[in-house]
């Protein structure tokens, strides 16, 4: 008899010390520095990073002066060659920015749902959860990986470093019941994050979000300040959908943001209620109305760069 698979749900995550993790944390602090000395900074930049070699790279306007180097020595240690290239922002870009333009157009989709204490799909938070009780006990490069059917859970896999698998097992089990658990499935494994591959910033972005069953505009977070709506309009687009979910006490809500760039007003603002669609209406939300209403200006973005951006008591929540 075929399987019915119309309920299989399947969510990954990752530890913060994953190679792209530790971009996403490097972006973010280099960020946060910059803006701890001129709120008004404007970032933009890339991380790639392994065996021994950081690569930062992007734009910066900021009165702000930074050491980068001692900034990402202090995260991946002494060993590493740095190698930074950071221009100004683009003349033409800054023109539409400071008139209280969005810095790139883009489209951003937020999500809430009923189902969790987090507003985020089960499988999601089976994952992240998981993830986060196995790091406190190894706190190395590591995955989680949970299938459920309806919300009964079938298969759990969990892969980390520096483990043995008998002792990974019984923790796991200790967590979450499953059917089956696959736990280090290619074996044990000691080599882990820079040693073992190379990261890069923005490259998790459906574990930055809500997981692979929801929708999401496609623009990386980390590394980046408020005028780009890429992080800002998601930000945004997941509050008003916490707000509607609360409101209309419903089952699910998706958001849907677009910005032109220059401009400061959307040319999309909707929302999905259950499969009904309405307008988004009495929010400011240009970016500057964005960061104000979410107080970006008091965030430390490198603590959203480590367990997911949502359903972790941020503003935007």
């Amino acid at each position: 008899m075929e399987e019915n698979y119309m309920n299989t749900k399947t969510s990954e995550f990752c530890s913060p010390r994953h190679p792209d993790k530790i971009c996403d944390f490097i972006a973010d602090s280099i960020l946060d520095a910059y803006l701890e000395g001129d709120k008004e900074s404007r970032v933009a930049i890339e991380v790639m990073g392994g065996h021994n070699l950081i690569t930062i790279n992007g734009e910066v306007t900021s009165k702000s002066e930074i050491d980068i180097e001692k900034i990402v020595k202090n995260i991946v240690g002494e060993d590493y060659k740095i190698i930074s290239n950071i221009v100004l922002q683009s003349p033409e870009i800054a023109h539409g920015v400071d008139t209280g333009g969005a810095g790139d157009q883009g489209i951003m989709k937020g999500y809430a749902t009923s189902e969790t204490a987090e507003h985020l799909p089960f499988e999601y938070s089976l994952a992240r959860n998981l993830c986060q009780k196995i790091f406190e006990v190894y706190p190395y490069d590591g995955k989680t990986q949970v299938t459920i059917d309806g919300h009964k859970i079938k298969t759990v896999v969990a892969s980390f470093q520096n483990t043995k698998s008998n002792e990974l097992l019984k923790l796991v089990k200790n967590i979450i019941k499953a059917e089956e658990y696959l736990i280090n499935p290619a074996g044990e494994w000691n080599q882990g994050g820079f040693d073992a591959d190379t990261g890069l910033s923005g490259r998790k972005l459906i574990v930055d979000n809500y997981g692979p069953e929801i929708p999401i505009g496609g623009g990386s977070f980390s590394g980046k300040d408020y005028t780009k709506v890429d992080r800002s309009g998601a930000y945004m687009a997941r509050k008003i959908a916490v707000d509607l979910l609360k409101k209309h006490n419903t089952k699910e809500v998706f958001t849907k943001l677009a910005y032109a760039i220059g401009k400061s007003k959307p040319v999309m603002a909707v929302a999905v209620i259950d499969g009904k669609e309405e307008e988004i209406v009495g929010y400011d939300l240009s970016p500057k109305g964005i960061r104000e209403y979410l107080k970006l200006e008091k965030v430390k973005f490198a603590d959203t760069s480590r367990w997911g951006h949502f359903g972790r008591g941020f503003e935007w929540d």
